[in-house]
């Protein structure tokens, strides 16, 4: 295990500098990961949470020989380091072969399977994709009815790249399975098929038959890769509205790869078992529970195609981690949340060392009663798609500070900063415990993203000669070292660990004839994390119902998570002395109606609730019950939340 405990302890291992001979590349990571046992199991796969024990496995050798297959049949279709090839698929092992191989060929664009056709039309346009890898036709699956008809919006595409589902099949089901998927596209597309429902430019491939026809052992394209090379396209900053794609390249993920592993150290290595529950099109599941443990030998458990969201795969955890015994996973809040729901009974869960959890702060009566439970060490992290993933980690043999993204990871720089509210231009670095902007600099953060306009101001620059990047969070730092995340200044909605952008929700509200302002906010859930919730003034002599703006979101947002769950008009929207609209004041009314109900639902009598803004703590919500007797019980309703509460 890592010997990383205290923050001396990375400024000491950083001393040195980064070693010299880092991979150059992900292909060459998971080539160093095979080498240290080709024979070991590296991917194993099952299809559905019920029947977890029915599985497919891949060892090391063949890994790497079907990520190789894949570099080459892309290689075949004419990629070369400058061609994107983009994938929206759920969670398979050919994602997997996607991923890497694309990687070792071009440059893979990743696509969220749940957005609607617009989304997807725009986001493969904006990344410029020449080929795409997505599901064939099967019954019981939306997504070729989303793809298709965006496709021919989109000019560039060459290469469309199909992944059967029923090849996942085994046994005698698998003839069925493959009549099955014909049947569904005849129904579909008539008996000419998929070929006759696509633009001329669009040739169709099957991505099982162009493996097969590669060779296995070498790249075709004798590609070296450099460093520099553009590795991964990855959505940010809201999964709709504007396309907001995020460039990295293979020295970002190499270096974050290495400074999560002094972490994290011998609990990703040789015989551990790592599960990836969370969806390949987020840079969680693809690197830390992906390229950091095939790059240092241990095993991926890949459960089911919709991850931790399939069906039977959370109901069975507890027995899927007994028999697949695994030491790690990486998870959200609600997901640990919904853990909690399900005993663990007889099951030996020993195996289990630790689980990550980022995207969104976790309610601390969520982290006490899930480690008391499970005796499981849960690591709060923090991370962004802009620094690759990972940028801080309490550390496992250090102390794990409740409420902290911990210590920052070895090789990358991160502190809280002031910058001038106006020009955003630097004015010195925060003392200790003083709430600042966070900003991370290091081989692991991004290069920019694809829209020039939108790496405006997203630069710090300090004077030290390094490229700071503005996360876009408020933070503070202990005397330890810990860093303490204390707000979000760039607004999104955290739904169950994705990024909602409000302006997906506020841009079609405002097309709306009866509205004249709207703001959209995240309501706190136990479950979810955030639920957005819209907020609407409306024009002077116009009036329209709740309900009616509701159905015109449900009609004018194309992605489900992004439609608010409750609309509420207001008489004035409250603003700022400049005039701009002040969603704290929002936010904090969401904040005391969720209370509120929940308390009321519980038969608590409130007396008095305030919100006020800490220096240290950020947000801190007082509350005063009519029945001091009920504290106990307010406690354990509203301890599933990511808010600071406190009773008087």
């Amino acid at each position: 295990m890592s010997s990383i405990i205290k923050q001396a302890d990375i400024e000491q291992l950083e001393a040195g500098g980064l070693p010299d001979n880092l991979a150059n590349s992900s292909y060459e990571l998971i080539q160093r990961g095979a080498a240290i046992n080709p024979n070991a199991p590296a991917l194993t796969f099952f299809l559905n949470g019920n029947n977890h024990r029915n599985t497919d496995t891949w060892t090391y050798q063949q890994l790497l020989g079907q990520i190789t297959q894949c570099a080459n049949f892309f290689h075949e279709l004419g990629a070369n380091k400058d061609t994107v090839i983009a994938f929206i698929l759920p969670n398979l092992p050919e994602t997997h072969f996607v991923i890497w191989g694309g990687q070792a060929s071009g440059i893979i664009a990743a696509i969220n399977p749940l957005l609607e056709t617009e989304a997807i039309s725009d986001l493969l346009d904006t990344a410029n994709a020449e080929i795409l890898v997505t599901l064939a036709p099967f019954p019981g699956t939306d997504l070729w009815p989303k793809v298709q008809p965006a496709l021919a919006k989109l000019p560039k595409l060459k290469h469309l790249v199909l992944v059967n589902l029923a090849d996942r099949v085994q046994g005698l089901k698998k003839p069925i399975a493959k009549l099955l998927a014909k049947r569904e596209e005849w129904r579909l597309h008539g008996l000419a098929g998929i070929a006759a429902a696509l633009p001329s430019n669009i040739k169709t491939h099957y991505l099982q038959s162009g493996l097969a026809r590669q060779p296995s052992d070498h790249l075709l394209s004798q590609r070296i890769i450099d460093p520099q090379d553009y590795s991964s396209y990855f959505c940010t900053g809201g999964t709709t509205g504007l396309p907001k794609i995020a460039m990295r390249k293979h020295c970002n993920e190499v270096a974050n790869v290495w400074s999560s592993a002094q972490f994290l150290g011998d609990g990703i290595g040789p015989g551990k078992n790592v599960f990836c529950g969370l969806p390949l099109f987020h840079v969680n599941a693809v690197q830390v529970t992906g390229l950091l443990p095939f790059s240092n030998g241990a095993h991926v458990i890949l459960g089911s195609p919709q991850g931790y969201r399939g069906e039977g795969v959370v109901s069975n955890f507890w027995d899927i981690v007994e028999h697949h015994r695994v030491h790690f996973f990486s998870g959200v809040p609600t997901l640990y949340a919904a853990l909690m729901q399900i005993p663990t009974g007889k099951h030996d869960i020993s195996s289990l060392e630790f689980g990550l959890c980022g995207a969104a702060p976790m309610p601390q009566e969520v982290f006490k009663n899930f480690q008391e439970r499970t005796g499981l060490k849960i690591l709060e992290g923090y991370g962004l798609t802009e620094g690759t993933c990972v940028s801080s980690v309490n550390p496992p043999l250090g102390e794990r500070r409740l409420g902290s993204i911990g210590l920052r990871i070895p090789g990358q720089l991160m502190k809280a900063v002031l910058l001038d509210e106006e020009s955003g231009a630097y004015l010195g670095d925060c003392t200790v415990d003083e709430i600042g902007a966070l900003i991370i600099s290091g081989p692991n953060v991004f290069a920019g993203y694809t829209a020039e306009e939108q790496n405006r101001n997203i630069w710090v620059d300090t004077g030290d000669g390094r490229k700071w990047l503005n996360t876009g969070d408020l933070s503070r730092q202990d005397a330890e070292g810990y860093f303490w995340l204390t707000g979000r200044k760039k607004e999104l909605i955290i739904r169950g660990g994705h990024n909602i952008d409000p302006l997906t929700i506020e841009a079609p509200l405002h097309q709306h004839p009866a509205v004249e302002i709207a703001a959209a906010v995240g309501r706190p859930d136990q479950y979810a994390g955030e639920l957005p919730v819209a907020y609407v003034q409306l024009k002077a002599q116009q009036s329209v119902t709740e309900a009616e703006l509701m159905l015109f979101c449900q009609n004018n947002i194309s992605e489900r998570a992004a439609q608010p769950k409750f609309i509420r008009i207001i008489d004035a929207m409250p603003l700022t002395g400049v005039g701009k609209i002040f969603k704290p004041t929002l936010k904090k009314m969401e904040m005391i109606s969720v209370i509120t109900e929940q308390l009321q639902d519980a038969g608590i009598d409130l007396r008095d609730i305030s919100i006020n803004d800490e220096k240290l703590r950020g947000t801190v919500i007082r509350i005063s019950l009519v029945d001091s007797s009920a504290q106990a019980q307010a406690k354990e309703i509203l301890g599933h939340y990511s808010m600071t509460i406190e009773f008087n």
